[in-house]
């Protein structure tokens, strides 16, 4: 019995094990190796050095100018410090709010039409929306005396018209775990919290709340995934311009890549963003864990 539930293991397994090992596991301990040698296979750590020091990692003029570019590792730190409480705020309250509202099931799958969208057409969207002849923004904009400019083409405002189209897009995914999550709360709890005269308020904050704990976890935790990779929608719409103004990691490992063909310093690229995003989620995942 033993050797054919092995064996049963085994067959289930082996395809699944093949698939990560060739596509997820060398690709990544093949990146971490090339970060560390140079192009005549010696190992090295000059690659590193380069890239922390790279204006276009860290711009010393640029931070104390308080003007962009930035650099991209500040530039991520930025969209993830705006984009990542607002899609997290804004998914729960949209849930909350839509869960008991007449045609809220409408108006959710409208919401997650940013998120069904393919990020390139969401990043010409971008585009559009903040034009200063056809964009909406300063269509409505316009009407408290601002004068109309394309958002995206100044450096001083590209980045966080970006984050602000990623916030459009990405919303629908957040509200949709949170509709799932409050789901999953008996009612009871909402009932016997009412009959001792908790407010909707208090029922939020004492039910609510910590009940969607593990579902914030997740939300997070991808919506940081997200922010850290983020590309397609840079890419599209600015390339990381006006000047660098709007480059973000990804677009900077891409541009190592496959414009200086530099791949130690893509690599390097790389193995940074894996470690952030680890630092980042470890917390996230073990504050959940230690209380399961």
């Amino acid at each position: 019995m033993r050797r054919s539930r092995l064996l049963h293991f085994l067959v289930f397994m082996l395809p699944a094990l093949f698939l990560i090992l060739t596509f997820v596991v060398y690709p990544s301990l093949r990146t971490i190796i090339l970060s560390f040698f140079d192009e005549e296979g010696h190992f090295t750590l000059e690659n590193y050095k380069k890239v922390l020091s790279s204006r276009d990692t860290i711009n010393p003029e640029g931070i104390s100018r308080g003007e962009f570019p930035l650099g991209t590792l500040l530039h991520n730190a930025i969209w993830i410090a705006i984009h990542l409480p607002l899609t997290t705020f804004l998914g729960l309250i949209l849930a909350v709010i839509l869960r008991r509202t007449w045609g809220g099931n409408l108006l959710k799958t409208f919401i997650f039409f940013g998120m069904v969208m393919p990020m390139i057409v969401g990043g010409v969207m971008i585009n559009f929306l903040f034009d200063a002849n056809v964009g909406i923004v300063n269509a409505f904009l316009k009407i408290f005396g601002v004068h109309p400019r394309t958002w995206t083409a100044h450096p001083e405002t590209a980045l966080f018209s970006l984050i602000l189209g990623s916030v459009w897009l990405w919303t629908g995914f957040s509200m949709t775990l949170y509709s799932a999550g409050l789901e999953t709360i008996p009612k009871d709890y909402y009932e016997a919290a009412a009959l001792d005269g908790a407010g909707p308020l208090t029922q939020f904050f004492r039910i609510t709340l910590p009940l969607l704990k593990p579902i914030t976890v997740v939300v997070m935790t991808m919506t940081l995934l997200w922010d850290l990779k983020i590309f397609d929608i840079v890419y599209v719409a600015t390339q990381g311009g006006p000047g660098g103004a709007s480059n973000v990691l990804a677009i900077q490992m891409y541009n190592y890549a496959f414009i200086e063909f530099d791949y130690g310093k893509a690599a390097v690229v790389a193995v940074l963003l894996t470690l952030f995003t680890v630092m980042a989620a470890l917390p996230l995942v073990r504050s959940v864990g230690e209380e399961s």
